[in-house]
């Protein structure tokens, strides 16, 4: 059995639903069901037996700790966190007790049970991280793209709660022994992602009439990763992945916001179009900057590719015109 948290939110039911996909093995989604969590992602396994699920908070030690001597996972992939940058910086409390207290929870909870498991137990289990590329900081359009050695350098109450759990995660592996491996991931899309994020709130704005916002000029650069593809990265990882390590997984897809929500107007120009027959471009409205807004973030995904032999398979376009139709299809 492996675990997941966070199963129910993006990028965790999006990882179920593969890895179901895939193995064998049996899955035991932990979730505390937080607003961004929709236990309809997971609909379609939810009578499958090699599914299981507990509503759990990743803060409660002792209960974590029960479900691991219960269960006696291989393995656990910690995908729970709060991740959206403008609520943190309205209320970053959250993400300090969900990101930095969460994983400290997570990782003395694993310690536990890894300190009495087998030898032979010991040699296959993993706690795979699963982090951001915003730890790295803004770059400039000039600057190269940041790999797993560049210096750690958040700006927002978010990145900054996933850097310190980063390091946590790393003391754990270097003082307790704990066999950890982080991930650090770009600007994930693809269906079923909470609609405050930009490419699904563009089109949920779109579709029903509403401004498309776009902060500031819109030239903010982000590279783009689809949800399936970092899925596969992660099952890479926890099957090929070096402990101690890290590794950076990216789309090689960097685009601007112009040039993102002017994408989804076009698909949906074509595929879903306005009653006037106008384009959805004439939706945009440009608002206020978010404060302390970075620039750009690139990740350097060379050693994932070498090591591991990962490397994203959906284009941009392709990808996006599938997250398109699935939203249409489930709003």
């Amino acid at each position: 059995m492996i675990f997941v948290t966070g199963g129910a939110g993006f990028i965790g039911s999006n990882f179920i639903l593969k890895w179901l996909n895939y193995s064998e093995e049996s899955i035991l989604n932990i979730d505390n069901l937080s607003y961004a969590a929709n236990l309809k992602n997971l609909s379609a396994v939810e009578k499958d037996i090699r599914y299981k699920f507990e509503k759990v908070n990743i803060q409660n030690q002792q209960k974590i700790e029960d479900l691991f001597f219960e269960n006696k996972p291989r393995a656990i992939i910690n995908f729970a966190a709060e991740s959206h940058v403008d609520k943190s910086i309205e209320g970053p409390e959250a993400f300090i007790n969900a990101n930095i207290l969460g994983t400290f929870s997570m990782l003395n909870a694993a310690l536990n049970y890894y300190k009495v498991i087998s030898k032979e137990e010991k040699r296959s289990f993993r706690f795979i991280h699963v982090s951001t590329d915003e730890v790295f900081g803004s770059l400039k359009k000039e600057d190269q793209s940041s790999n797993e050695k560049s210096a750690y350098k958040p700006n927002s109450p978010y990145s900054a709660s996933k850097a310190a759990s980063d390091h946590l995660v790393r003391a754990w592996f270097h003082t307790y022994g704990l066999p950890t491996i982080t991930s650090n991931c770009t600007n994930n899309y693809g269906p079923r992602q909470f609609t405050e994020k930009l490419i699904p709130l563009m089109i949920s704005n779109a579709v029903k009439g509403k401004k498309l916002p776009i902060y500031g000029d819109g030239k903010n650069i982000r590279d783009w990763l689809y949800v399936e593809d970092h899925c596969s990265a992660i099952i890479k990882i926890l099957e090929k992945g070096k402990v101690g390590e890290t590794y950076n997984i990216g789309g090689n897809s960097e685009k601007n916001n112009n040039e993102i929500v002017s994408e989804i107007c076009k698909i949906l120009d074509s595929i879903s179009p306005r009653e006037d027959k106008t384009s959805y471009l004439s939706q945009i409205e440009y608002v206020e900057d978010r404060a302390g807004h970075d620039f750009r973030y690139s990740l350097d995904i060379s050693k994932i590719n070498k090591e591991l032999g990962w490397f994203p398979e959906q284009t941009f376009s392709a990808g996006l015109e599938k997250t398109i139709k699935w939203y249409l299809d489930n709003l």
